[in-house]
């Protein structure tokens, strides 16, 4: 080590070289130059044995967002110097804080947690130190960018600007300004753009690289908000050549971004497939960030490449999609996932997307710090109801976000929900809804000829109608739905829905099914032919189970008596029904709206006992199976 020392040339080489670092990284924004200053500066304190001087250098070049290092060797590095320093330094000093800080926040971000850079930041509270405490809030309010975080980002951003008057440093007023800003954005907050425009203003007094390169960004997504393409792809080349000139690592995949959106809206994303591949595979995109992988898993589909998009997005999937971390940009994957589901027609994706969506409806999908838009979240809710068939919550989550994106002023994406929302009615096919399915069509078309925007054609996903298939396992029916199959317990209602799935689009009166005959025709399709729902194996069954309850009712305990004697009850009507005891031919009396009754409430309950063993095809039923004096299933 002395040895070392004896190298230092000049002995303010060292502090001038830490100068430029922070001269650089808060005056400037320019976060090439100050790695370059502070990489320098490093050096010079190892080779001086100067631990403080290593640890601000250290700190200097984990910059000022929190994983500014993107590639394997450069991330473990900065680790490594960050954890030699810390274990030089006293424990019980401000600059070990630092740095336990930057280490939790770092380590937090590539996990996708914030606990143990919260506490961190707790800590620094409590030490009383403004600069120690703008860049400790600035460090946890990176690792809270998961859409559950929105609130608590705000109050962060607002704190942050609030010690930028106690540190007096301008990259602190505007890192808290441009945060207010982002989260405004991301909170769908009408009034983000006052913010924006004084973050402008600060801006145009005293320009910042690395905080005027996110404003720019901000202008892209505004414009393709606005439906202004051709200027949208024109600020993005400008935001792009902020970014390099920032030494921002983002500056390509932001722009990237962006021109994946324009593209989306206009129906050439395909276009974009060579360099989607390229992007996926970058050293240099956030390891959080998955949105290129579900770009290319929809662009993919779109050009009819089944396996490549069925291989991106079961790679976004893994065990469960719940493990995708919730960065900046989940939303945005999230969005791209249940388009790509829509397409490949994977409905047990959609339901899974749609879960983990549904408690962020309210807000629109952004893009990182508001580099891009792609509307309502509950457009994307619509599109995963309408893959998994569940039509009325997919009408219900399309025209909220008809009236979202309309609030956003996000004119491509409020077609792109009209349109949806008119192919939702269209396959629900209950009364009116032809009628607001042309309604939504001719708004789209006449929003986007105002707009000057395209309508992109989208592909119709499931354009033959799904149609269930029901069959007899023993005490159980087996149901399928397009590769989907399901076993469920023998039931009056189950009964019902099987003469119903065997008779599509053929209404059956109600009394005939309480009386155990189908009035019209059977699977053979001969019209007029009966179908008896019990068949002589059955009805063997039904006696040998009814002789068998009869002997254990007595021994079982109260709760299982009550369940045996309601199913001994419901074999007697069954039989009684089909064929009556002793052969005898029981009819059911003449009273239309008691078997209506009877035939619905039988049903419901079958349905719900489905649903909850396969939401798929109970909500394919709920939406196809029509009760009442005349029952019938409606597959489309």
């Amino acid at each position: 080590m002395p040895s070392r020392r004896l190298e230092l040339v000049a002995p303010d080489e060292l502090k001038a070289a830490l100068a430029d670092g922070v001269r650089a990284q808060h005056e400037a924004g320019d976060l090439q130059a100050s790695r370059d200053s502070f990489e320098r500066a490093y050096r010079l304190a190892e080779r001086a044995g100067d631990t403080e001087s290593m640890a601000l250098a250290a700190l200097g070049l984990a910059g000022l967002w929190v994983a500014e290092r993107r590639t394997v060797t450069s991330t473990v590095l900065l680790e490594a110097r960050l954890q030699h320093v810390l274990a030089l330094l006293d424990p019980r000093s401000a600059l070990a804080l630092r740095v336990r800080t930057r280490l939790a926040g770092e380590a937090d971000y590539a996990r996708g947690t914030h606990a143990a850079v919260l506490a961190a930041l707790d800590e620094v509270r409590a030490a009383g130190d403004p600069e120690l405490l703008a860049e400790a809030l600035r460090i946890a309010h990176h690792c809270l960018l998961g859409p559950e975080h929105v609130s608590a980002r705000r109050e962060l951003a607002v704190e942050l600007t609030k010690a930028s008057f106690r540190t007096e440093r301008h990259s602190d007023l505007l890192m808290g300004l441009l945060w207010q800003t982002a989260d405004a954005y991301c909170a769908g907050d009408p009034h983000a753009g006052r913010l924006l425009g004084e973050l402008k203003d600060h801006l145009a007094q005293r320009d910042h690289l690395a905080v005027g390169f996110v404003a720019s960004a901000i202008d892209v997504m505004l414009a393709i908000r606005a439906g202004r393409f051709a200027d949208a792809e024109a600020l993005a080349a400008v935001c792009a050549s902020r970014g390099a000139a920032a030494g921002d690592a983002d500056h390509a995949w932001w722009s990237g971004a962006q021109l994946v959106t324009i593209r989306w809206y206009q129906g050439r994303l395909t276009e974009l497939l060579p360099m989607l591949d390229d992007r996926v595979h970058s050293p240099v995109l956030s390891a959080v960030d998955n949105s290129a992988v579900a770009a290319l898993a929809v662009a993919a589909a779109l050009s009819g490449d089944r396996p490549r998009a069925a291989s991106a997005l079961a790679a976004l999937c893994g065990s469960d999609l719940a493990a995708l971390p919730r960065s900046s940009s989940w939303l945005v994957t999230m969005n791209g996932v249940v388009e790509a589901a829509y397409l490949l027609e994977e409905p047990d994706v959609a339901v899974r997307a749609y879960q983990l969506l549904r408690p962020h409806a309210h807000l629109p999908m952004i893009g990182s710090l508001g580099v891009t838009c792609f509307g309502s979240v509950q457009h994307a809710l619509g599109v995963a109801a309408l893959t998994s068939r569940q039509l009325d919550l997919a009408v219900e989550h399309l025209t909220a976000a008809v009236q979202h994106n309309l609030a956003l002023a996000h004119w491509p994406a409020l077609v792109a929900s009209r349109q949806r929302l008119a192919q939702a009615h269209a396959l629900r096919g209950s009364p009116g809804d032809a009628d607001a399915a042309r309604r939504e069509l001719d708004a789209a078309t006449t929003e986007a000829g105002s707009a000057g925007l395209p309508v992109p054609d989208y592909p119709a996903a499931n354009p033959a109608p799904a149609v269930a298939e029901i069959q007899r396992v023993g005490r159980k029916w087996r149901l399928t739905l397009r590769g989907r199959g399901v076993l469920v317990e023998d039931s009056i209602g189950m009964v019902h829905l099987a003469v119903l799935i065997a008779n599509p689009r053929q209404e059956i009166q109600a009394a005939d099914l309480v009386a155990g005959l189908a009035g019209l025709s059977g699977p053979s399709g001969e019209a007029g032919a009966a179908q008896r729902v019990l068949d002589p194996a059955a009805i063997a069954e039904y006696r040998s189970r009814l002789k068998n309850l009869d002997t254990e009712i007595d021994e079982l305990e109260p709760d299982r008596a009550r369940q045996a004697r309601a199913e001994r009850d419901w074999l007697v009507a069954q039989l009684s029904s089909a064929a009556g005891f002793g052969g005898r031919t029981r009819a059911f009396p003449d009273q239309p709206e008691r078997a209506r009754v009877a035939v619905g409430k039988a049903i419901r309950r079958a349905l719900a006992r489905i649903t909850e063993a396969d939401g798929v095809i109970g909500e394919h039923l709920r939406q196809t199976v029509h009760t009442g004096v005349r029952c019938s299933y409606w597959p489309g």
